[in-house]
């Protein structure tokens, strides 16, 4: 037990909000802004399924972190803090958990959502991260998956595929047979594995414009189909449209198969939103205006229609699976 109070006192405490109470207490103590309300999502990561057991600590954490940010930005919602429950290893050391603390502060402090409690357990088995964040948004105004409706311009943020070829990449080189790709590609489609991106600026766009939106968690084939099935609805998207990095399209050229990979393989954590068509030019420059790139890459067609995926020649494009399974290991 003192061992645990030194742990928290020395690497958690320093970074804690006002409402954690300096970690101190058994429960934090939270305010909600008038006239919202509370919204609240939790994720856990895993040594050997979500990440890799020697990534560098301050990765994983910003990991943890960030994939429980892209779920608040994705509902228009402003984070408010985070607790976190970390079970460890007793073989972690000081050095560490405080390269950890280091880079959860700092997209902690990059997202004004700060650390207000949580738990720490050394047990025996596998490095595992829980993280719940909390947001508020204006009361009536989250941003449902299931608001999708016919003639909705569909838009994703950001670039598609780069961390699921990012991970392939690695595997290949752990394999011993690494990639003949430029090294800033490489490096980059692999910091896309390691460090989610949330879109945490797009919360007030969304709440102003989308009729619907999720995080791309899964892939972004199953996750469109998630969102516009719940609706009941149907969905016309053009592969050429989807954006893709320079990075990942130089691994797609000497891999071709790598392009379903990055439609379907996951950990991209952007946004994907459903905007009326008539407030879809003002969508884009309000992202823009945030520094955001939102593409449009679909829309919406009617009800009980299907959901095709568009080649340039207008073939329709099968999958052979939309999206990550769940407990798949890296």
């Amino acid at each position: 037990m003192a061992f645990e109070f030194d742990l928290i006192a020395r690497h958690f405490a320093p970074i804690a909000g006002p409402g954690g109470l300096r970690l101190l207490d058994d429960a934090a103590l939270a305010d909600t802004p008038p006239g919202h309300q509370l919204v609240v999502t939790t994720d856990a990561i895993v040594a050997g399924v979500h990440f890799f057991a020697d990534d560098p600590p301050d990765t994983i954490a910003q990991k943890a972190l960030g994939v429980n940010l892209s779920d608040l930005a994705a509902k228009g919602a402003d984070p408010l803090g985070f607790v976190l429950s970390l079970i460890m290893p007793a073989d972690i050391g000081d050095a560490w958990l405080s390269a950890f603390a280091r880079g959860l502060q700092a997209l902690s402090v990059a997202a004004v959502c700060p650390l207000l409690g949580g738990d720490t357990v050394i047990a025996q088995g596998t490095l595992t991260l829980s993280i719940t964040a909390f947001g508020s948004v204006p009361a009536g105004q989250m941003v449902h998956r299931d608001g999708v409706q016919a003639g909705d311009r569909l838009f994703v943020t950001g670039t598609i595929g780069d961390a699921a070829i990012g991970l392939k990449a690695r595997l290949a080189a752990r394999a011993g047979s690494p990639w003949p790709l430029a090294a800033d590609h490489l490096g980059f489609l692999d910091q896309r594995y390691l460090v989610p991106r949330p879109r945490f600026a797009i919360a007030t766009v969304l709440r102003s414009h989308a009729h619907a939106a999720m995080d791309i968690s899964d892939g972004f084939v199953g996750d469109l189909g998630k969102m516009i099935a719940l609706a009941g609805m149907g969905a016309d998207i053009r592969l050429d449209d989807v954006p893709l990095s320079v990075a990942a399209r130089a691994a797609i050229r000497f891999r071709p198969e790598l392009a379903e990979t990055a439609l379907t393989g996951g950990d991209d954590y952007e946004v994907l939103a459903a905007v009326p068509a008539a407030g879809a030019k003002a969508f884009a420059a309000d992202c823009l205006a945030l520094g955001l790139q939102a593409t449009e890459v679909g829309f919406v067609t009617g009800e009980g229609a299907p959901i095709r995926f568009l080649e340039a020649d207008g073939a329709v494009r099968r999958f052979a699976r939309g999206s990550y399974v769940h407990g798949e290991s890296v």
